[in-house]
């Protein structure tokens, strides 16, 4: 079974939804309170589904699915006026109000689909884009989220991977050394 990762900024949301899924038998790996604290999680369990209800301060659903669209199956559930700016086909929707047998359907079809998923990141692609945020961080003094944005954000800017644009900025750093 994937890990299921629930994130909402509301602690009334995640303890609904985890109360839910592990009464329908669906085991929840953790819940997170924003994206930061997602791309934490992620870094310790790689891969699964992640169920995304409401919005997040410090980033959209499309931010997430492109870090981990690869290695993620991914359920926004709201207010259908809130999906409808998610331009992201990858993201599956379901609209509020939704009955618990719609949540718990959806998050079954998900798993299974997380099973039939793309190759995952390899582990030297995850040590890059993690030497390339330390070597941000410690060059230009941001944090470990501040450093994955930017690594992120040149990645879109630039049309490649994360692992691609992390293995750029360690090769224009080693070049600055010399």
């Amino acid at each position: 079974m994937a890990r299921i990762v629930i994130v909402s900024a509301s602690d009334k949301n995640r303890n609904a939804l985890s109360q839910l899924l592990v009464s329908s038998g669906l085991p929840v790996f953790r819940c997170c309170a924003s994206g930061s604290e997602l791309r934490r999680t992620m870094d310790v369990c790689e891969d699964g589904v992640v169920i995304l209800m409401g919005s997040l301060s410090d980033c959209t659903p499309e931010e997430l699915q492109w870090d981990y669209g690869d290695r993620i199956q991914m359920l926004w559930i709201g207010k259908p006026a809130l999906l409808d700016s998610c331009e992201a086909k990858e993201i599956f929707h379901l609209p509020l109000p939704a009955s618990s047998q719609a949540i718990v359907g959806a998050v079954e079809m998900l798993n299974q689909l997380h099973h039939m998923q793309l190759p995952k990141r390899g582990g030297t692609e995850k040590e890059k884009v993690e030497q390339a945020k330390k070597q941000l961080m410690e060059s230009q003094g941001l944090t470990e989220a501040q450093a994955h944005r930017a690594l992120q954000q040149y990645a879109m800017n630039h049309g490649m991977k994360m692992a691609d644009a992390a293995d750029v900025f360690i090769r224009t750093s080693k070049g600055m050394e010399r």
